[in-house]
């Protein structure tokens, strides 16, 4: 379903990486692994279509994601370094706000997290931990075909990436692709693992 051709990426004049494929296909997870600078975030980014490649191609079902920006956004999640919290929001009006723009229920979405008993609680009271949670959260709004993950787990407590689990798994079931970048092990089953 979303195949890699060839992609090279470029940093000022020094390549990231370049000639990277891969195809991952429907229901599967690609853990994203190796040091840091290894160009685990800018595959993402790449991925997401918020960077252009210096040379290959995504293809998503056969189709070059470039031919159609809009579309390709559409059937992707992505959840980077920034949590992007409004401070001023609570944490159930966060979701609300996305719940607009993609459909989906919030309250749902708050448990799959354990954000409940937070909902009336403004962004800027929240812990690190308790906004990626609600970065998270995100996710089990509605449904997308490719969750693009950029170190998920930052600032999570053992318990917060467990939960994780029944939620990955489920997209998975749903025919959705994981790609995560990650230093630490993930609670996703059968994943596979590409080391830049």
């Amino acid at each position: 379903m979303l195949e890699v051709r060839d992609l090279a990426c470029l940093r000022g004049e020094r390549a990231v990486f370049a000639g990277l494929s891969f195809r991952v296909a429907a229901g599967s997870a690609v853990l994203l692994t190796g040091a840091n600078g290894a160009g685990k975030s800018t595959l993402l980014r790449l991925l997401a279509g918020l960077l252009r490649p210096a040379d290959g191609t995504i293809l998503w079902r056969g189709e070059d994601v470039a031919a159609d920006p809009g579309a390709h956004a559409a059937r992707l999640r992505y959840l980077g370094h920034q949590d992007a919290v409004k401070p001023a929001l609570t944490v159930a009006e966060n979701l609300a706000f996305f719940a607009r723009l993609w459909g989906g229920e919030v309250a749902p979405a708050l448990a799959a997290l354990g954000l409940a008993t937070l909902a009336d609680l403004p962004g800027r009271v929240l812990s690190s931990g308790q906004k990626r949670r609600l970065a998270l959260a995100r996710l089990a709004l509605a449904p997308a075909s490719l969750w693009l993950l950029d170190e998920p787990t930052t600032g999570l407590d053992a318990a917060s990436v467990e939960r994780l689990r029944p939620l990955l798994a489920a997209h998975r079931a749903a025919g959705g692709i994981v790609l995560a970048a990650t230093h630490i092990p993930l609670p996703i089953e059968d994943a596979e693992e590409l080391r830049l």
